[in-house]
């Protein structure tokens, strides 16, 4: 008996009802796109311009000069100058400013005296991203003014020691370089198990299935002229997503582009055949959407996508060791950043291979030819 009997009879089938419903074609290509968009632009870790108050007791070129230090990081813009350190307080309280500049009456005469001039900084800590870097700023620009008096008070032109820094793959450190190939990740995945999930749940509901559940077909040529035109797609929407990530964001490609081929691909059919997996688990449209919720939120968060996995406590980076997505994230990352080799990532291909296999073997050993 031929296992894949009926494959292209059911391939044929399935591609001309997929590109003439609308509607899955419309949560494979409209989810992703605004996903990367929102996601691309959205998620930036180098906040900028935060608002900061200033209250200068001091009114001097000095306490001016500071003033200047902290806009010109571009981390801060003065919105707002005071004349009480409670009415300072009062704006960082109500979330008017994210941090409040107080500089003492004596901080000029102190520094020319030789002696440690105190300034106070407060920060809203309600926000942890934009509290530490406040606080790193802050920090740095008492740092730099301090090296400066010291070197100029001892006559050196330069320090002892220094340290030059060289950031290798994203030099800018622009948060896109490092976001975005995780963002066509989650994309793909959300919209390829999703649509997959819900397409075969839908053709059930209709009853459509009927003539092929008294066919000759073959569970194995079914499901895959299931699974092959969705693949299809999910590649197609992968290239698109990966012109966005050049074109729109300028995040150079600095790995092969058959790598980049290669790992979507077998990242596609393991999310294509996941979605066909759950398919065969749910009863209705209403459980297929429930159960792949339950997928996803695990995935973007334990993936490696926005924390690092090393962080985490064990158990949730045991349940990062099953998930797709966090193969490919580290795949775009190696290839896209860093143009690593795809053979230096051999273990990630085949693990994503494998379980690939897995559900789809699984959802063909579990799809009963018969209804209910």
């Amino acid at each position: 008996m031929n296992p894949l009997r009926g494959f292209q009879a059911i391939l044929r089938k399935e591609f001309l009802a997929v590109l003439r419903d609308r509607t899955t074609l419309f949560f494979m290509f409209f989810p992703p796109l605004v996903q990367i968009i929102a996601f691309g632009f959205a998620l930036d870790t180098d906040v900028k311009h935060m608002a900061l108050a200033v209250y200068d007791e001091d009114r001097t070129a000095e306490s001016r000069q500071l003033v200047d230090a902290f806009v010109n990081t571009q981390t801060f813009r003065v919105v707002q100058r005071v004349h009480s350190l409670d009415e300072l307080a009062a704006l960082v309280r109500r979330g008017q400013v994210y941090a409040g500049l107080q500089i003492p009456p004596d901080f000029t005469r102190r520094l020319r005296a030789g002696r440690n001039a105190q300034v106070q900084v407060l920060i809203d800590g309600s926000n942890s991203t934009t509290a530490l870097q406040a606080l790193n700023t802050a920090m740095n620009i008492a740092f730099r003014r301090s090296l400066a008096l010291l070197l100029e008070a001892t006559g050196r032109r330069d320090l002892p020691v220094e340290v030059r820094p060289q950031v290798l793959y994203n030099p800018s450190l622009r948060a896109p370089n490092f976001f975005v190939p995780g963002v066509i990740g989650t994309a793909l995945q959300i919209a390829t198990v999703f649509s997959v999930a819900m397409a075969i749940v839908r053709e059930r509901e209709r009853g459509t299935l009927e003539n092929l559940l008294v066919s000759p077909i073959s569970r194995w040529g079914l499901m895959l002229g299931k699974l092959v035109p969705y693949l299809c797609i999910a590649m197609t929407m992968a290239l698109f997503l990966f012109a966005i990530l050049r074109w729109v964001f300028m995040v150079p490609i600095a790995g092969s582009p058959g790598a980049l081929f290669v790992a979507s691909l077998l990242y596609t059919f393991a999310l294509a055949s996941l979605g066909l997996l759950v398919s065969t688990r749910a009863a209705n449209q209403n459980q297929a959407f429930q159960m792949v919720m339950t997928i996803m939120l695990p995935s973007i968060f334990f993936s490696g996508f926005i924390f690092p996995r090393e962080t985490m406590p064990w158990i949730f980076y045991a349940i990062s060791t099953v998930l797709p997505l966090t193969y490919f994230i580290e795949l775009m990352r190696g290839i896209i950043l860093r143009g690593t080799a795809i053979t230096e990532f051999w273990r990630h291909l085949v693990i994503l291979a494998v379980m690939g296999a897995v559900f789809f073997s699984l959802c063909a050993l579990r799809f009963k030819k018969k209804l209910g």
